[in-house]
């Protein structure tokens, strides 16, 4: 099948404008779903917002749907970068699930239209297969909870993927109290949060 103008593009590498381009749509798409959510984010919102033309944004994405999951995609790409971080400079086992759980819990407090963006995009048509269930939500903690097992940090009975759930589960009640009450001290909540995990760990 020959190639049509956008399959000839994706198949080079982007110029330094249209990256720039790119990012200017993904950041404002962001904006837009945090303001209006999924139903009400739309290519001609987005091209608006933009001061450009429907048209331009679709030389860029072929539709909402992909635009949306690249606005997902860089969300959950700044998240990982700040945790993975965090944990990485622990200076131990223990500290690197302690670190994960503050990281996580106040990147999200940090940046509530990434969060409105995580919500939204996955109750669209946009093919995204992270799901709140989906084993990719627990599986990095549960491995940073097994090493402090190992290590001797934590108990040897503890099941690692529970903790991680109920510890996930946590931090969504602790980030959805603080879209809806901006006086709720964050900080303070991951700090009694971690404060648990050591008196049920230790």
């Amino acid at each position: 099948m020959p190639n049509t103008p956008r399959a000839a593009r994706d198949a080079r590498p982007l110029t330094f404008t249209e990256q720039a381009r790119r990012a200017q749509f993904v950041g404002l798409t962001i904006r837009v779903i945090a303001e209006h959510g999924y139903a009400g984010c739309s290519l001609q919102r987005i091209a608006d917002a933009a001061g450009v033309t429907k048209a331009a944004v679709l030389y860029h994405f072929a539709s909402k749907a992909a635009l949306v999951r690249a606005a997902y995609e860089e969300v959950i790409g700044q998240l990982t970068a700040d945790v993975g971080a965090l944990v990485e400079q622990a200076a131990g086992p223990a500290q690197a699930v302690e670190a994960y759980v503050r990281g996580l819990t106040g990147h999200l407090a940090a940046h509530p239209d990434h969060v409105r963006v995580i919500v939204e995009a996955l109750d669209g048509d946009t093919a995204i297969t992270d799901r709140p269930a989906s084993p990719s939500r627990w599986q990095a903690l549960a491995a940073l909870i097994e090493a402090a097992k190992e290590s001797g940090a934590y108990r040897r009975d503890i099941d690692s993927r529970v903790l991680a759930i109920v510890l996930g589960g946590a931090i969504d009640g602790l980030i959805a109290e603080s879209l809806q009450d901006t006086a709720f001290d964050v900080v303070a909540a991951a700090d009694a949060l971690v404060d648990l995990l050591r008196r049920s760990t230790g």
